[in-house]
């Protein structure tokens, strides 16, 4: 049996939230109009939000990859390795991604029909802008890390939800601070789990028995 063959069924508290964002967000997408959310959050902002966001969206930036590396060398060292590797793929899908795409950014777009002017931007955030939006790079880092934090994390029914949770404010953030829509973190979303389920069975292809120590545990790995 590989690592993947039971992934769903040992990691069913992420999935199930993952399913239900990705169904429900379909509806969203089918019955909304573009920059809808982007203007809800603009016309609701209030400073504990702001303090959310701001923050949450740092998970999906360099300096989360570096906390949960701290983290997984206390489970086990194969999954510490493959984080940056994990990191790389995710910077590399995300710039192609974009440019092939090259959507508008939010504020580019509504730049565009002249009403870019009245969005309530969060005081101190710089608005990207250009053809850079499809889809949401903060995004696929933040749920191809939490989905891989999830995936390798032992104790799985305490922190599954957590990590989606996660992974959706990191989301959420890139729509309230007016850098993405959410048909760009919807699809970021999608594309990180998957980037996160290739490396977490990638990672168990090198058959070395120190990769499965770590630093709690020196004379053995995790169950």
């Amino acid at each position: 049996m590989t690592p993947l063959s039971d992934l769903w069924q040992t990691n069913r508290w992420f999935f199930s939230g993952m399913v239900q964002f990705l169904l429900f967000g379909a509806v969203l997408l089918a019955l909304m109009e573009t920059g809808a959310f982007v203007w809800f959050f603009s016309r609701h902002r209030s400073v504990g939000l702001d303090l959310l966001f701001v923050n949450g969206t740092k998970l999906g930036e360099p300096v989360g990859f570096m906390l949960a590396g701290l983290v997984l060398l206390f489970i086990r060292f194969r999954h510490a390795i493959a984080l940056p590797f994990l990191g790389f793929s995710v910077s590399v899908i995300s710039y192609l991604s974009k440019s092939f795409f090259a959507h508008d950014r939010p504020f580019a777009y509504f730049e565009k029909l002249g009403i870019a002017g009245q969005l309530n931007l969060v005081e101190g955030i710089k608005v990207h802008s250009g053809a850079t939006s499809f889809p949401s790079g903060h995004t696929m880092a933040g749920f191809a890390l939490f989905a891989f934090m999830a995936f390798c994390a032992p104790n799985k029914k305490s922190t599954g939800a957590l990590f989606f949770l996660l992974a959706l404010i990191v989301g959420l953030s890139r729509i309230y601070l007016t850098q993405h829509f959410f048909k760009d973190v919807y699809l970021g979303a999608f594309l990180g789990v998957l980037i996160a389920m290739f490396w977490y069975y990638i990672q168990y292809l090198p058959k070395v028995s120190w990769l499965d120590k770590s630093l709690k545990m020196p004379w053995g790995g995790t169950s």
